[in-house]
């Protein structure tokens, strides 16, 4: 095994979940002040980049007073986001400090290849594509606000800082709710918004020339703390990451039949559920054979999706079997479950639903740059096929919720591996199916 390099740009995280309700409703508004100087600082920020790459062409070497400018302002972007998105806390400090529960370990590039220097826009082209959809915060919203700035249209500011929301914004907006609730942020939401703010970090590091490693998109090593509890619907890979170009270059065509007998067995799966909704609603459980008809059907959506997007290498079977494919999904045995929850499973299932939506435009950028990427090198990047396996476990969870599959509610932390057993847990919510308390021992 060789060892991996640590990211030139990491997210640090202290936080301890813990929210205060009142400053979680007026979020947005103790915000304000931040966001006038993190425009105005982004502003400044461009404008010294610009003057960091014209160094690093003429001479090679960037001033290291200009980086640590530019990194900085990553830093307390990043802060800010953070609070704002409800995955930290305590209030930011004007200028960012050293030490807040969201932080960023930087380590500045200041020699750096010409010639990647020289494309360094058209290079982070992919980056940036993905940081719209992940968005981890209003550093994601500068590129769209230099792009405005330099084609003429000034547009709204505020509109810009959101611009780029997608996958964090969704989870913050679930947060909000669940930390009014509770009084506590929900770790897997909360994961996942340090997942997309880590993310965000390194791209714009890139971009502005902090750095001259590539952002990384894989989840176990932008937060490698996080970790998946036990659960129903598990996600099994065992994938490589090799690609044939030839069954890359049409791999839509071949999964045309695929997607036709996904479509029929999806319109006989939606005229199952209501009486499957009702027999659940009667007897305390779904009935084993219908258990393995909508785990077949979920584990074969799977497997169609993995080969569509490229995140799994082979032709996938018809029929769903459990175990055929480099990136299965394993489900436990039929449960019982508790018939006032299965009464409102479709109400319940809403949040879940809402951020597997998210999830599935990531897995749909994901598709598209992996496609290209093993088309020209017969590989998928690991880190985009691990976050395309990871959308792809969260859709299956959510689903198998939704369909009485489970009781278990999916989790949304970013995350392929388990939990070990030994230490505490916070559970996402304190929904049906995941335990009497947030807190519980696994």
């Amino acid at each position: 095994m060789t060892e991996v390099p640590p990211l030139p740009i990491s997210v640090v995280v202290t936080d301890d979940l813990e929210r205060s309700r009142l400053t979680v409703f007026f979020r947005l508004l103790l915000a304000i002040p931040h966001l006038i100087v993190v425009i105005v600082w982004g502003i400044a920020a461009f404008a010294v980049a610009v003057v960091l790459w014209l160094a690093l062409l003429v001479e090679g070497k960037a001033p290291g007073t200009l980086q640590k400018f530019v990194a900085s302002y990553i830093r307390y972007s990043t802060q800010v986001s953070a609070y704002i998105n409800l995955a930290a806390d305590p209030y930011p400090a004007f200028g960012g400090a050293v030490g807040y529960p969201i932080d960023l370990e930087i380590e500045l590039a200041t020699r750096q290849s010409r010639g990647r220097v020289a494309a360094r826009l058209v290079l982070a082209f992919p980056a940036l594509l993905l940081l719209a959809v992940l968005g981890g915060g209003f550093s994601g919203a500068n590129f769209t606000t230099f792009s405005s700035s330099t084609s003429g249209d000034g547009g709204d500011l505020w509109a810009l800082g959101w611009s780029s929301g997608g996958v964090a914004m969704t989870a913050a907006f679930l947060a909000w709710f669940a930390s009014l609730a509770r009084g506590k942020m929900p770790l897997g939401l909360r994961d996942l918004i340090a997942y997309c703010i880590g993310y965000t970090a390194q791209a714009m590091g890139y971009l502005l020339l902090v750095t001259d490693r590539y952002p990384t998109t894989d989840p176990a090593r932008v937060v490698p703390f996080a970790r998946l509890p036990p659960h129903a619907v598990r996600l099994e890979l065992s994938d490589e990451v090799r690609r044939s170009r030839l069954t890359v270059f049409f791999r839509f065509p071949l999964a045309v039949p695929h997607l036709i007998w996904l479509t029929l067995w999806s319109m006989l799966v939606l005229v199952l559920v209501t009486p499957a909704w009702l027999i659940a609603l009667v007897i305390g459980r779904l009935p084993s054979f219908l258990h393995r008809f909508f785990a077949a059907w979920i584990r074969y959506t799977t497997h169609v999706l993995a080969f569509l997007y490229v995140i799994g290498g082979p032709f996938p079977g018809f029929t769903g079997a459990a175990g055929r494919y480099p990136v299965d999904i394993a489900f436990a045995p039929p449960e019982r479950q508790r018939r006032a929850v299965t009464a409102f499973r479709l109400f319940l299932a809403f949040p879940a639903l809402v951020l597997a939506g998210a999830y599935g435009t990531a897995a749909l950028v994901v598709a598209l740059l992996g496609w290209w990427a093993a088309l020209f090198t017969g590989r998928m990047p690991e880190g985009l096929r691990n976050l395309g396996a990871v959308s792809l476990r969260y859709s299956a969870q959510a689903t198998a919720y939704l369909f009485l599959v489970t009781e278990s509610y999916a989790y949304a932390a970013p995350a392929l591996r388990d939990r070990p057993r030994n230490v505490q847990l916070e559970l996402p919510f304190d929904a049906p199916g995941v335990g009497p308390t947030a807190i519980e021992a696994v």
